[in-house]
């Protein structure tokens, strides 16, 4: 074993260049990444994105939060079928949307919150609040009886909790990946598409054999063994070196920036109706039966598992704009095809080709706005207001359409509604496009 007389004379005999990139590779090789290192230090061309055992275990973590903040939310379609049938039959359909609309309001209005949050290291806390959250508000509502309890159990508790779940899942990820940033953000929000298959399945058969409360209970502690397992594999690989600003008003300064906002906010304005209304539409004018009926939302979101990972593995490749732009034209088109649906084989069909196209629409635009953002320490701050805008979208969305079938009792002016709202959004990101690369069709954008 050398002595340190040994080492001394060999650092000054060796050139320095070569002492320093024997130090760089032993480094590269043997330093884990930890919450100690700063965000510099991985940003000029860290080896370490993309590779080994733990940016996967963040996957897997981010997976289960989309799985229980997202997932949970896409489920209220049933809920809302069974309330408009059974515990508040004598409530209107727009009023019980409500519940659901506030659900994904705070989901993502508190990010503006809860970003900061992460950005000062409450990485675990925000975790912790969220499971404990969500599985109250679940078990709340288990025993609800009133509109009020509804609401302030299922709309403002699992509202609370998923946008504390939500960010986490979100922002994690970024410190991991690349290269494959957008694939990675694709594998781990298709969880929210398989929590929209298993949960709706779940409470179907449960409440039909244990009855509503105990079948609320069964998803309560469902969310929280799987928010378990995010708490016990989840890490913060460095701590940021600058606090994020809550508002950057020189961002609506930015033509691009601006565009998204609008487009995203008008459509999820629209979007969330179908998901909401399709199951009582087919049931209600008898296209399906209500076992089948029941059905639908499980077969969209299965349906949007493979629309999130695969749309996200080609962005990495073509540019996220160049998918988002597609997918949220061929959603606007299906809303409209919803329309001339009046048979059980034709909504199957159109449920799932809406939950396929519609799942880059709902999973890209964190990417989107990484490829709009030039100086990403501001990202956080700029995904944060726009994510607040979206939030008013769809709180008030499905509400309008419920209150469109209240006053007309069809459902041709949601399905409008609907087409309209995504069709403007279609429009919109065809000109966002236009402004960052021209008349040019074959370009990374």
């Amino acid at each position: 074993m050398a002595t340190d007389r040994e080492l001394n004379e060999k650092t000054v005999v060796e050139p320095t260049q070569n002492n320093d990139s024997r130090h760089e590779a032993l480094s590269t090789e043997t330093d884990p990444p930890s919450p100690e290192k700063k965000a510099s230090d991985y940003a000029n061309g860290d080896q370490t994105f993309d590779a080994g055992l733990m940016p996967w275990l963040q996957v897997m973590g981010s997976f289960f939060l989309f799985f229980n903040s997202w997932g949970v939310i896409n489920t209220f379609g049933v809920f809302q079928t069974y309330y408009e049938q059974a515990i508040l039959s004598d409530v209107s359909p727009s009023t019980i949307a409500w519940i659901g609309s506030m659900q994904s309001f705070l989901l993502m209005l508190i990010g503006v919150i809860t970003g900061p949050l992460f950005d000062a290291g409450y990485f675990r806390a925000l975790l912790t609040f969220g499971t404990f959250m969500l599985s109250f508000g679940l078990m709340m509502t288990s025993i609800s009886t009133e509109y009020w309890h509804f609401m302030l159990a299922q709309g403002v508790c699992v509202g609370l909790a998923s946008g504390c779940l939500f960010v986490p899942s979100v922002a994690v990820l970024p410190q991991y990946f690349k290269k494959r940033r957008a694939f990675a953000n694709g594998l781990a929000a298709s969880g929210s598409s398989i929590g929209g298959v298993i949960y709706p399945i779940m409470f179907h058969k449960l409440q039909e054999r244990i009855g509503f409360p105990w079948a609320t209970r069964v998803l309560g502690f469902v969310s929280l063994g799987t928010c378990c397992i995010s708490l016990s594999i989840m890490r913060m690989r460095f701590m940021p070196t600058e606090k994020r600003k809550l508002i950057q008003l020189s961002a609506f300064k930015d033509i691009p920036y601006v565009l998204f906002c609008v487009a995203l906010f008008l459509g999820f304005l629209g979007f969330y109706n179908f998901l909401v209304y399709v199951q009582p539409y087919a049931i209600q004018t008898r296209i399906v039966n209500g076992n089948l009926g029941f059905y639908l939302l499980s077969m969209l979101n299965a349906a949007s598992t493979f629309g999130r990972i695969i749309p996200n593995l080609i962005a990495d490749y073509v540019g996220p704009i160049n998918i988002f732009w597609p997918a949220a034209t061929i959603t606007a088109i299906l809303a409209l095809c919803w329309i001339g649906v009046h048979n059980t084989p034709g909504i199957i069909v159109l449920a799932m080709l809406y939950g396929f196209f519609s799942g880059g629409f709902v999973s890209l635009p964190p990417v989107v706005m990484i490829s709009l953002t030039k100086d990403m320490r501001s990202l956080g701050t700029r995904l944060g207001m726009c994510f607040s805008i979206t939030s008013i979208g769809l709180l008030v969305g499905t509400p309008i359409g419920g209150a469109i079938i209240n006053s007309t009792h069809k459902y041709l002016g949601v399905q409008l509604f609907t087409g309209c709202c995504l069709v403007t959004t279609s429009l919109i990101m065809a000109c966002l496009r236009f402004l960052r690369t021209g008349p040019r069709i074959f370009v990374r954008a």
